[in-house]
């Protein structure tokens, strides 16, 4: 009778400290910061402002394709210059809130948007997470962790490991040495900045020998990033390189408009 008194006491506890939080801290919109019903969620304004990248899309890159290409279709970018990574995903379009959501969990400290991105990633990376033996964020140089405090890709990737219960391994990519921003270079300029920038440590390379390695990022912009990394994967030993991230930077030669769903 007691433990089943204090059993309810305790319900009755967790239950007044819920209510109070929702009095005191009522959810608002990841993106625009609008009172809404439940936490992580958007406004009716910045859902039809968030273009998802839906299929169909090139097999390998993930870019999306304006009409049905037919099964496994490839785009021209990716027969041009095949990347050293097998597939790539985004979840949602780099424009509008999408833009914002990154920039505030990079920027503006909001962790507290990574679990909630996570989960659009997840959706989107579905079949990659399905094949993946292990997460690797992209990293970040030592000192720029310093100023920081925290890595954005490794948050993403955290949170996707945990859901996915899949292997989360921060410290497999090191960053060999420090790159200058990449915000506001051309391509060539994007991959020079980057080439050499990442390396496996010899002590981990057992790791990954035939290994499936799905590498984690915020932003898919000309792919110079992600593929610096992939090719110390791939050196390193790695079966296999996948690439997922929250968001992509689209050409307007792939879509109509904008602001139109993907």
């Amino acid at each position: 009778m007691v433990n089943y008194r204090l059993g309810e006491i305790k319900r009755v506890v967790r239950g007044g400290a819920a209510l109070f939080g929702a009095f005191a801290f009522p959810p608002t919109c990841a993106g625009c910061r609008k009172l809404v019903v439940e936490p992580g969620t958007l406004c009716g304004e910045c859902w039809r402002d968030l273009a998802l990248i839906e299929r169909p899309y090139c097999e390998v890159l993930g870019i999306p394709f304006v009409c049905e290409m037919g099964d496994k279709a490839v785009c021209l970018a990716a027969i041009a210059e095949p990347p050293p990574f097998a597939r790539a995903r985004a979840a949602v379009a780099y424009a509008g809130v999408a833009r914002r959501l990154v920039q505030g969990l990079k920027f503006r400290d909001r962790t507290d948007l990574a679990p909630w991105m996570a989960g659009w990633m997840i959706r989107a990376g579905v079949e990659l997470l399905g094949d993946a033996d292990m997460i690797v964020p992209v990293p970040l140089h030592r000192r720029r962790f310093l100023v920081r405090r925290f890595n954005q890709a490794a948050e993403l990737a955290r949170a996707i490991a945990a859901r996915a219960e899949i292997a989360f391994e921060p410290e497999l990519v090191l960053r060999a040495r420090s790159t200058r921003q990449q915000v506001g270079l051309g391509l060539n300029e994007r991959r020079s900045n980057v080439r050499g920038a990442f390396a496996v440590p010899a002590g981990r390379r057992a790791m990954i020998k035939g290994r499936r390695v799905l590498v984690v990022d915020d932003v898919y912009t000309t792919g110079a990033t992600v593929s610096a990394v992939a090719r110390a994967l791939v050196r390193a030993g790695a079966g296999a390189v996948d690439v997922l991230t929250f968001a992509r930077v689209l050409s307007e030669d792939f879509r109509d408009d904008a602001a139109a769903p993907i």
